[in-house]
């Protein structure tokens, strides 16, 4: 599949719009594009996903990579985009199976080595994702946080490759344990 469509959040406030993270591999030059808005921390992301990438034993694809953060007209900020624009990559390039992918949403930024770093906002995020009956991957660093909420599917991970093995069916992460 050369398209792969990742759901993540953004920020506004308290509240956690819905964005949706279209990634397209097509023959051209080898460049990425990010496009929807992206303020500096997220197109910065490029280069931290091609390092994590590719530092996971992932190949980074020589091709045109364009991703579209959907709405175009949400500003979005931060590093949270990193994972899911990994997941992105990984799924469009073949690398992962994307069979069960829309039954997640992704957040946490990630390290040069593939490590997952947290991010600020995963209180809202969370909740937000439980109303739409998905499962929540973020950096474990948050779990912490979001364990307060009753009945919450949400997976802590600490690398990339725990989160592709587990797309995969290899070493399942364990739902987070609630905080009560």
């Amino acid at each position: 599949m050369s398209i792969a469509i990742i759901k993540t959040r953004s920020q506004d406030g308290i509240k956690a719009p819905q964005v949706t993270i279209e990634a397209h591999i097509s023959p051209g030059l080898p460049r990425m594009f990010i496009v929807g808005l992206p303020e500096k921390a997220v197109k910065e992301s490029q280069d931290r996903v091609r390092s994590a990438l590719i530092n996971s034993n992932f190949f980074f694809p020589t091709r045109r990579i364009t991703i579209n953060l959907a709405p175009a007209d949400l500003p979005k900020e931060g590093s949270r985009f990193d994972l899911p624009i990994a997941i992105g990559i990984l799924a469009a390039s073949g690398q992962i199976p994307d069979e069960d992918i829309s039954e997640y949403e992704f957040a946490g930024e990630l390290a040069l080595s593939g490590e997952i770093r947290s991010f600020h906002g995963a209180l809202p995020f969370a909740l937000a994702t439980k109303k739409s009956d998905r499962t929540l991957i973020l950096p474990k660093q948050n779990t912490q946080e979001i364990s307060i909420i009753p009945d919450i599917k949400a997976l802590g991970a600490s690398h990339l490759l725990e989160v592709c093995n587990h797309l995969a069916g290899i070493n399942k992460i364990s739902n987070i344990k609630p905080d009560l």
